[in-house]
């Protein structure tokens, strides 16, 4: 009698049958880590935020004011062959209270940032160390893409050879006001008095602005401090790269944290023509990475109130409702959208 050795393998058709299984239970999973992922790099990014809003806070408590978006020297220094006035932004007087002291330490402070003695070799004598980055600054969202070069934009100016001069990027900056692009979505009249109206402010050599928190007459819960604007080592249109460096007109020349012109009025897109990503309308969150609110998160964007507080605005937000939330003493009555 013949006997028959039972099988010891799968067939064909079951192998395909277990590797079509596993295809699909990877399917099924990989968009639940990648949003896994996702929200554990938006709590980062809200937790960087909510250390900015920290440390606003206790240097209004320290100095009785907070660091104006901008400041200009009455004159140049005499011995800057530069003759720039303009001072370092809001972000650089926040490192003492985000022990940062070490960065902060290294850097001639009261200088213009565009001077010998506050650029490292081979444009001055600062310390390349004072260029290091602060991953507080960085939304881990953000692409990894290089970072800016002033280089060529010094040269054009002419400060140099041209050779590298690598900046560290921020993601977040301090609201200055609203660009008349924006303002006149809904007909404000006269509308350049926005220009300067964020908690944050201006100051200059004359006027010396040094706002308070009771000079938030709108309310600091009321009122945005920082708000994302993300990934500038490139021009970003609706998710999608539009040029780096020079080919982009040198928007991503405002990457750098320490850059007064870090800070931005929030400006109005139409968001219609990746070829023209800076062509005007009513559109102001998630559309370009130039002069409105931008992240790569989902649906919106990132903001640190003046209390202190973190929240993520939708990027259809009412243009009227986010003119309330940058203006300081603006009397509109406006909250956080839920």
């Amino acid at each position: 009698m013949l006997r028959y050795k039972g099988r010891t393998g799968f067939t064909l058709v079951e192998l395909l049958v277990v590797i079509a299984i596993i295809g699909i239970l990877v399917g099924l999973l990989l968009p639940a880590v990648q949003a896994a992922r996702e929200a554990a790099r938006r709590m980062q990014c809200s937790n960087n935020l909510k250390q900015m809003g920290l440390a606003i806070h206790n240097h209004e408590s320290t100095y009785k004011y907070m660091p104006a978006c901008e400041k200009d020297l009455p004159v140049p220094d005499a011995d800057n062959p530069y003759g720039q006035t303009a001072t370092y932004g809001t972000l650089m007087h926040l490192l003492p209270f985000m022990e940062q002291n070490n960065i902060y330490n290294l850097i001639p402070i009261k200088r213009s940032y565009i001077d010998p003695q506050t650029m490292p070799p081979p444009y001055g004598t600062m310390t390349t160390a004072a260029m290091a980055p602060i991953t507080t600054f960085i939304c881990p969202s953000t692409p990894a893409d290089p970072p800016s070069d002033y280089g060529p934009y010094f040269q054009t100016v002419g400060l140099g050879s041209g050779a590298p001069f690598i900046v560290p990027r921020t993601d977040y900056i301090p609201i200055k006001g609203i660009h008349n692009s924006l303002a006149d979505c809904i007909s404000l009249v006269p509308n350049d008095q926005l220009r300067n109206k964020g908690v944050l402010g201006t100051s200059d050599s004359v006027n010396h602005w040094k706002i308070k928190f009771g000079e938030v007459s709108d309310g600091l819960s009321n009122s945005i401090l920082f708000g994302e604007l993300a990934g500038r080592q490139k021009v970003y249109f609706r998710g999608k790269p539009f040029g780096t460096g020079w080919a982009d007109g040198g928007f991503t020349l405002n990457s750098y944290y320490g850059d007064h012109n870090t800070a931005r009025r929030l400006e109005g897109y139409s968001g219609a023509d990746i070829t023209n990503p800076n062509q005007r309308g009513c559109s102001n969150i998630n559309v370009s990475n130039v002069n409105c609110l931008y992240s790569f998160h989902v649906g919106g964007v990132q903001v640190a109130m003046g209390d202190g507080s973190v929240h993520f605005i939708s990027q259809s937000i009412a243009t009227p409702v986010l003119i309330g939330l940058v203006t300081r003493d603006g009397g509109e009555t406006v909250s956080v959208p839920q």
